[in-house]
Order: structure tokens, then C-alpha cells, then sequence
């Protein structure tokens, strides 16, 4: 009776100290079985012949929910089995008017519609592989996009003619076929293809077409950093419910659609609680926002406004070998440390010099991790599992994100480029980017390709671009320290024009900063740290500083005044 009662003691006092000393027992717990079941199924899923790949998935679930919603845009509504046939008549258009094999990419230049899902899946029943290129993105950078992908085939909106038209000459240097969504085009060199699509058959394509598709064949072609980053939101089970973000509609819609999962970018979350105030705010259905990038004060001030919905912040890349998932809803964290999950995919924070842009190395020439509570710069191990397959038609850049010689002679690591600490408590936290690459408007931009399109000014000696905070908003904003070629002065109206025609807006530089020289490190690698934390603030620069004003369509002089009103929030960037 005695040891009864001990056991039933110590039952009920379990729950308690579980509570106090270990308060994520369970949510950790129950995360390990989650990974478990995924892996499982994952294997599973591998095993199967022939290949069960993201179409097979997609056809599954059409046979088994013909009639369910799968996109809602613009007050109409898609099911599974309008999305199956409407992607077949897109597949058999293409195979009866074009030259399209199994194998060939095509470029796929489309905003947020249901006709860009439908592409995607028509090509996908075709075995071939696409390539989707940010509508947002023109002339210079379109071309260079597309040329990282040998497409065969390019495939525009009716909406995207004009931005066609500037590189046509190239692509039919190239023999590139190019076809707009719409029903003519007076456009010589491209075909219109919706009377195609209207007019071709909904029978499902044979599964032989995709036959010769292995695990490593490319899918997809996804353009991750530079003028080329994409951010999408949509709902649970469906697609995105309209063209374009609108904050001052979402909630409506978010009823109207009974919307129960939101995906977000940091960005979002921050308009939304920017809205003027309602009665109704937290009169919805929502019960889960996923995405990234938003901050502790931001994602506390959404809760406290619009009710006690889970929020899962994740971290993750689209080339990366390793991510991170917040499933406890620590506000601020982007994961958690998990055994197994380490185990899985081995990753580490080394220390970082950030003057430098490199790694720190011991005397042994390894690195160096980063202990609790410091920031470093996470490496994930290329493994089989977590393997790192690199970038399209570009070694160098694939090789600069390899680092070898991390822990151990010969071994070798995926470079992040991203600063993370990890708590006491092993909670993850993005502290930021390094090297070549900022985010502005849910966007990632990279430096170096903003620094060449200046540099081709003809009075533009040498230009350093980096991001630099701006209070009350996510991520970075664009600015360049440019040097001026001897006998030439700075052209606020030209440089204005030249970057309009080359670069997309959200990563042309907001300010620029007129030195002598361009300070470089004892390695003669541009120096950014020091400018970053210098900011824009005119009053703390001797430097000449200037904003760029879209209404002016210039650069003109930075003052204090503008400053002021910039981190006041009454000029909005």
C-alpha cells in the first residue's frame, strides 16, 4: 500500500516539476514524434516505384477530393479537379504547338494567378522542368535570369508584354520560342497561346512522359537572392485568395474565404498591425500563421491585436541543406536546438568576423564555435541526407558556399551567410545576413549585383552597396558609398534613370553616399560594417548623402529634416 501511494505521489507530481524544471518537455516530445513520422513517411514515399514525386502527390489528392477547393482567387473558385483538367489542356497545347521534350526547361514569368499554377503542374505532367522568374524583374536582370536556366520556352502573362518586348531581341538570337497568355499578340516573334489552351483536349497526359525522372532531376528553378527573390502568401489547402497583398482587405477576406492558415512573410505581419483599429479584429478563423522574418515587437503586438493564434516562425533557404521551425511559439525565436534533429542534420554556429567576411580559424586552422549566448554563423554538414546541390551555371558562387576544413581537415559545411544565436534555453534566434546579400520588402538583394549596374554609369568609379536599418520597418534597405571617376560630379538625374532601368524598386539604393575612396580591409575586401552602423543619419556623416525621390525621379541632397521625418515614419520608404 505503501509503494502505492509513493507511485501515485509521484505521478501526480510529475506534470509539476515537468512544468518547472523542463517547461518544453512535451512540446519537444511531441515535435521528436512528428519528425519521426515525417521521416518515416519520407522513406516510405522514396521506396515507391515508380517515383512518388510533388505531381503524384497532387493527382492523389485530386482522386480522392475532386470537388474541394484547392484555389480561391478573385471571388472564383478552383477545385482539385478544374486545377487537374485545366493543367492538362495547358500540357496538351504544349505538346501539340510547341517543340517542348521531356527534359527542356521553361521559363515560366507570371504574377499571383491561378494560370501560374496551372503552368507549373502542365509542365510537371510534361517531365519538364521550370523556371520561375520574379514578374517584378526587367530588362538586364531579366535577361540574366533567364539565361541561368537555358529555357527553351518562355512562357509571359498578357500583363508582362511590354517587359517581353525589351528583351525579345535576345531571346530570338537565341531561338527561344516565347508565348503569351493571351488570346493575339501583334507582337512579331510571340505567339498568343490562350485560344491553344481553349481549344486543346483535358485528357490526362500518359505518366511514361516523366519516365526517365529521377530524385536528382531538376524540378524547379528557384532564383534566391538579388533582383530575383519571390514571397508568396496564401491559405490552408489552397491557393492565394488575390492578385496582389492589401491590408486594409485581409481580414475581410481572410472571413469571407474562412481562411484558418495565413503565411507571412516579417513584412506582412508588420502592415497589418499598421491598419487603422476595428471592432472586429479578432472576428476570424485564423488559428496558424507560418513564414519568416518578422520581429519579437512585431509578432507580440499581432497577437495582442488580433487574438491568441499560433505563430510559427521558421527559418529555412530555398538552396540550404538545414531549417528550423519555432513549434514552442517563443516569440522572437525561429527553433529550437533538438537532439535528433541535430543528429539528422549536423549544423553548428562558428564565430564570425564580420570586418573581415570570414570565418574565425584557431591556431589548427579550423573554426571556431560559438559558444551560448554569442552570435556566429551557421554551417550545416553536406551529407547525403542534407545534401547542398548548388547553383545553376555558376560554380563560383556554389563554391563560395561550400567551407571546408571546418571541425576537421576534409570535411565540408554549407555557408549559411546568416548570423544565429542560441540561448541558455537553446532557442535559435536570426540575428542577421553577412557578406553579399540583404532583405528590403520581403525581398533578398544582393549587393553585388547592385554595385555592377552602378558601376556601369560612365561617372562611376567604384560603388560598396549594403542594407542599413531603418526604424519601424523589416529587414534592410539599399544604400551605395560610390566613389566619382576624377573630373566627373555626381548626376542625381541620370543615376536616378539608370537604376529605374535596371534594377526592380525594391532593390535600388535608397541612399547614396558620395566618398573619396572605397574603404577596403587588409584582404582589399570592401568594407561594410563600419558603414552599415553609420546608417543615413546626415548629421553624423561629413560624406555628401542623397535620397532618392521617386516623385522627382532624382537623387537630391539628404537633409536632417528628411532624416527626421524618415524615422518618425511620416515619409514612408
Amino acid at each position: 500500500m505503501y509503494l502505492v501511494s509513493i507511485l501515485f505521489a509521484s505521478l501526480a507530481i510529475t506534470p509539476l516539476v515537468l512544468k518547472t524544471f523542463f517547461p518544453y518537455f512535451w512540446k519537444d516530445a511531441f515535435y521528436l514524434a512528428d519528425l519521426v513520422r515525417i521521416l518515416l513517411k519520407f522513406v516510405l514515399r522514396r521506396r515507391r516505384t515508380p517515383l512518388f514525386l510533388v505531381l503524384d502527390r497532387f493527382l492523389e489528392q485530386s482522386a480522392a477530393h475532386a470537388d474541394r477547393p484547392f484555389i480561391v482567387f478573385e471571388n472564383k473558385t478552383y477545385s482539385y479537379l478544374d486545377t487537374d483538367r485545366r493543367s492538362n489542356k495547358i500540357a496538351n497545347a504544349l505538346q501539340r504547338h510547341s517543340k517542348l521534350r521531356p527534359g527542356d526547361t521553361v521559363a515560366l514569368f507570371m504574377g499571383n494567378e491561378p494560370a501560374f499554377i496551372f503552368t507549373w503542374l502542365a509542365l510537371a505532367k510534361l517531365g519538364c522542368p521550370v523556371a520561375l522568374l520574379n514578374h517584378n524583374i526587367r530588362s538586364t536582370s531579366l535577361l540574366h535570369c533567364f539565361n541561368c536556366c537555358s529555357a527553351k520556352l518562355l512562357i509571359a502573362a498578357a500583363e508582362l508584354q511590354e517587359a517581353v518586348k525589351e528583351v525579345l531581341p535576345s531571346l530570338r538570337g537565341q531561338g527561344v520560342c516565347v508565348y503569351l497568355m493571351a488570346k493575339h499578340c501583334d507582337t512579331p516573334g510571340v505567339e498568343g497561346f490562350s485560344d491553344q489552351v481553349e481549344e486543346a483536349s483535358d485528357t490526362p497526359l500518359p505518366q511514361a512522359l516523366r519516365s526517365d525522372i529521377t530524385f536528382k532531376s531538376p524540378a524547379v528553378y528557384i532564383y534566391t537572392s538579388g533582383t530575383t527573390g519571390e514571397g508568396e502568401d496564401g491559405g490552408e489547402g489552397r491557393g492565394g485568395y488575390r492578385r496582389k497583398f492589401s491590408a486594409s482587405q485581409f481580414w475581410d477576406e481572410c472571413r469571407k474565404y474562412n481562411v484558418t492558415v495565413v503565411q507571412y512573410i516579417g513584412e506582412v505581419l508588420r502592415y497589418l498591425c499598421n491598419t487603422p483599429k476595428r471592432d472586429n479584429d479578432r472576428e476570424h478563423k485564423v488559428r496558424l500563421a507560418i513564414g519568416n522574418g518578422v520581429r519579437a515587437e512585431i509578432w507580440r503586438e499581432f497577437l495582442n491585436r488580433f487574438g491568441n493564434m499560433d505563430v510559427r516562425e521558421f527559418y529555412a533557404s530555398t538552396e540550404g541543406n538545414v531549417g528550423f521551425i519555432n513549434y514552442t511559439g517563443k516569440i522572437g525565436a525561429i527553433g529550437r536546438v533538438n537532439y535528433l534533429h541535430r543528429k539528422l542534420f549536423p549544423y553548428a554556429l562558428i564565430k564570425y568576423d564580420t570586418e573581415r567576411d570570414e570565418p574565425i580559424r584557431g591556431s589548427s586552422g579550423l573554426c571556431v564555435e560559438a559558444p551560448k549566448g554569442e552570435t556566429g554563423l551557421l554551417v550545416s554538414k553536406i551529407t547525403d541526407i542534407a545534401p547542398f546541390v548548388g547553383y545553376a551555371k555558376n560554380s563560383q558562387q556554389t563554391e563560395k558556399k561550400r567551407l571546408r576544413d571546418v571541425f576537421q581537415k576534409g570535411d565540408l559545411y554549407f555557408n549559411s551567410g546568416d548570423l544565429l544565436k542560441i540561448d541558455q534555453d537553446n532557442f535559435i534566434y536570426f540575428q542577421d545576413r553577412v557578406g553579399d546579400t540583404f532583405r528590403w520588402k520581403g525581398e533578398n538583394v544582393a549587393t553585388t549585383e547592385v554595385a555592377d549596374i552602378l558601376t556601369l554609369i560612365d561617372f562611376v568609379q567604384e560603388a560598396n552597396v549594403y542594407g542599413v536599418q531603418v526604424p519601424g520597418n523589416e529587414g534592410r534597405i539599399g544604400m551605395a558609398a560610390v566613389t566619382v571617376k576624377g573630373g566627373e560630379q555626381f548626376d542625381g538625374n541620370k543615376t536616378f534613370s539608370h537604376v529605374a532601368s535596371y534594377l526592380p524598386a525594391y532593390a535600388r539604393p535608397r541612399f547614396i553616399r558620395i566618398q573619396n575612396a572605397v574603404q577596403v580591409t587588409g584582404t582589399f575586401k570592401q568594407m561594410k560594417v563600419r558603414l552599415v552602423e553609420e546608417g543615413f543619419d546626415p548629421a553624423s556623416i561629413t560624406d555628401p548623402l542623397y535620397i532618392l525621390q521617386e516623385r522627382k525621379q532624382s537623387y537630391t541632397p539628404m537633409t536632417g529634416q528628411i532624416y527626421s521625418s524618415i524615422v518618425a515614419g511620416t515619409i514612408k520608404l
